[in-house]
């Protein structure tokens, strides 16, 4: 593993999802280490990056999630430092981190996703329920983790203005989605391929940070247990979604296949988890990969630009 150099793993961060950074990059960190990789944990929240130059670091493998680590500030400094890294670059950094223009530019490209409206406190809430209808999904444009996201299934008392200051606490974007029922799937992205599909049942179907994260409660099933022509035209389209971003190295797209056998996208995740709960080590195991052979693999695609 002499191949890679001195091995900076970003983690933690400034961002709410600060937690599960650490708890991700802490096992890429021992993954790394276990296959003789010469890695070190490296907090930007802790130290400047410019000590990433000083110390001498060839690569850097990026398990920071959310804001500042995950859309495209990190990797617009380590493009100037020269150092490759790991997953997209900026630009499709700083897009996939924007639901908002994500849907932008999928729905320009005739890829499916939940209608939506983007609003402010001064919002017509009725006549968005008119238009978008029951349940909706209220959340920031620009957190991950499910942060301050509300799922909305009656009007009577404020509901709609609530769900508003909940998400606009974490971002001043806050984006309003119609409700989606089905079966929630995701998707990892290695390289130039897509990962088997992983089917998700959380606890009264809420999938929130808790049951993301930290429940026994959630049930993962992989394989999927879809038909599997069904699976290879969404592991196609994925591969599109995530391209038309500009998504490089790998990823993750979460989706919703509905009763009538179309399926929509939620939204694409360039630094997914790498915790014990995660997806993409997941769907690499069921793809013949363990988790320590996935977090080389990713390193071996670091880049710059």
């Amino acid at each position: 593993m002499s191949e890679f150099g001195k091995v900076a793993v970003l983690m933690g961060g400034p961002s709410s999802e600060r937690e599960i950074s650490l708890l991700s990059g802490n096992a890429v960190l021992a993954a790394l280490k276990e296959r003789g990789v010469d890695a070190h944990a490296f907090d930007p929240a802790e130290r400047s990056l410019f000590e990433l130059e000083r110390d001498g670091f060839a690569r850097a493998f990026i398990a920071l999630h959310g804001r500042f680590g995950e859309d495209g500030t990190v990797q617009g400094a380590l493009e100037v430092l020269g150092i490759p890294y790991t997953g997209s670059g900026v630009m499709a950094s700083a897009l996939a981190m924007d639901k908002w223009r994500t849907k932008l530019v999928w729905t320009a490209s005739a890829i499916p996703t939940p209608r939506y409206r983007i609003v402010d406190a001064g919002a017509d809430w009725w006549a968005i329920v008119a238009e978008l209808g029951l349940p909706l999904i209220v959340k920031p444009a620009r957190e991950g983790s499910t942060i301050g996201i509300s799922k909305v299934a009656r009007v009577d008392h404020d509901e709609m203005a609530i769900a508003y200051r909940a998400a606009a606490e974490h971002d001043d974007l806050v984006i309003v989605e119609e409700f989606i029922a089905g079966v929630e799937l995701t998707v990892g992205v290695l390289g130039e391929r897509a990962l088997p599909l992983i089917r998700i049942e959380a606890p009264q179907g809420n999938y929130d940070y808790h049951n993301k994260y930290f429940s026994d409660e959630t049930k993962y099933y992989c394989p999927c247990g879809i038909d599997a022509e069904v699976e290879s035209a969404i592991q196609a389209q994925s591969l599109a979604a995530f391209r038309i971003v500009g998504c490089t190295g790998w990823g993750r797209l979460d989706l919703i296949l509905k009763p009538g056998g179309d399926w929509t996208y939620l939204e694409v995740n360039t630094s997914p988890g790498m915790t014990g709960h995660s997806l993409v080590p997941m769907a690499a195991r069921q793809a013949g990969m363990d988790f320590a052979e996935l977090c080389v693999e990713i390193l071996r695609g670091a880049h710059v630009g």
